[in-house]
């Protein structure tokens, strides 16, 4: 795909600034403190009858440091990364359709691995991604390409090994035409896939198919290609934003407006800056610019790009279509330990670092309006 003329001035300076490393070196949970009163799990109120709930979160990006825990958390045998998510199991299994950003490419087994600039993580990952409850990921973020060609098809077998749907990279362009649509609960539902650039490397001559990079009209003609072979609800996982800015860019916000008004698009899901950015209801629809980091150690620290969110959306038939009808948003909080653990913060102990990542959390999401047309967050 091609970038529009607007993405790529905002590419271009982006390509100075990408992956600075940073996180923050917060402290774990007190002992003994006590629980949340509300939980993010399936609410207690009754469903309508038919409507389904999508449950996505943010990136995940696999740093060293977390490779370093996964090993420990293996006693000795490999790389367990299912400790480290097992915060957010009850939240992603709960909902009908899990989505999870896998930003970075899987290594063979036994590797070699490597972060920043060029990840190479280990394919357990994708068993922990399993294991957690997710049940798509979309592939194509700025780092898609880290590991060439080579690097997509291992990650994308090592996806289909585990069981695990994907979009957003190909290994053919056979494949990069067909859509990705998942029976939910008898509802067709797809996703589609695209980043905004790949660092600055170049997609290999005569394969444009195995990455998908930004353009309106290339979104919107994958989402109504996703229609014509039978989607009922379409999703877009856009890598876009810039890093470790909250704010939406006008690139943003005109992409979405754009996106959102052809009737073949009802949902956008966004990632990227590794902080949480707005969520914001355009023509009607729901649109969650950047979901922040799900998981990531960076090297230096910040303290909000441990930050992010979940977002789970209900939908219900409307008339011949599906709509949402109930949006929420879940705090997320990655507590750098040790050990790293993803804590959900609407189970996790109530602790000061906690009660500040809330605060920063709805202040940021609600910035757009959200809440005054529905949007919320169990227990707040």
């Amino acid at each position: 795909m091609r970038l529009s003329s607007r993405l790529r001035r905002a590419g271009a300076l982006l390509g100075g600034a990408l992956l600075l490393a940073a996180c923050s070196g917060d402290p774990a949970p007190a002992p003994g403190a006590a629980p949340a009163a509300t939980s993010a799990g399936p609410s207690s109120e009754a469903a309508p009858d038919g409507s389904f709930t999508v449950a996505a979160t943010g990136d995940v990006l696999i740093h060293p440091a977390l490779t370093d825990q996964a090993k420990a958390d293996a006693h000795g045998d490999g790389f367990d990364y299912r400790p480290l998510l097992a915060g957010v199991k009850p939240l992603i299994s709960g909902a009908d359709l899990g989505i999870c950003h896998l930003e970075t490419p899987l290594a063979a087994e036994g590797g070699p691995y490597s972060g920043y600039p060029s990840f190479s993580a280990p394919p357990e990952i994708a068993d922990a991604i399993k294991d957690t409850g997710y049940d798509t990921c979309s592939t194509a973020s700025n780092h898609t390409l880290d590991q060439g060609e080579a690097g997509i098809k291992r990650t994308l077998d090592k996806l289909d090994e585990d069981g695990i749907k994907h979009t957003g990279s190909a290994r053919s362009a056979k494949d990069a035409a067909t859509p990705l649509i998942l029976d939910v609960k008898g509802v067709k539902v797809a996703q589609i896939s695209s980043a905004f650039g790949f660092n600055g490397i170049k997609v290999p001559a005569g394969k444009p198919w195995l990455a998908n990079e930004i353009d309106a009209a290339d979104v919107i003609a994958a989402a109504k290609a996703a229609r014509k072979a039978g989607a009922q609800v379409v999703i877009a996982s856009l890598h876009w934003g810039i890093e470790y800015q909250h704010d939406v860019t006008a690139e943003q916000r005109q992409l979405a407006t754009k996106l959102l008004a052809d009737d073949s698009i009802d949902l956008i899901i966004g990632h990227h800056a590794h902080v949480v950015q707005p969520i914001e209801q355009i023509n009607g629809k729901w649109v969650a610019y950047g979901m922040g980091n799900e998981v990531a150690r960076h090297s230096e620290p910040k303290g909000d790009t441990e930050e992010g969110i979940a977002t789970r959306f209900r939908f219900v038939r409307d008339g011949d279509r599906w709509k949402v009808d109930k949006a929420e948003y879940i705090p997320t909080l990655i507590d750098l330990g040790p050990p790293i653990r993803l804590l959900d913060l609407s189970t996790a102990p109530t602790t000061q670092r906690a009660t500040q990542a809330l605060a920063n959390t709805d202040k940021v999401v609600l910035s757009e309006g959200a809440a005054d047309h529905g949007l919320t967050r169990p227990g707040r």
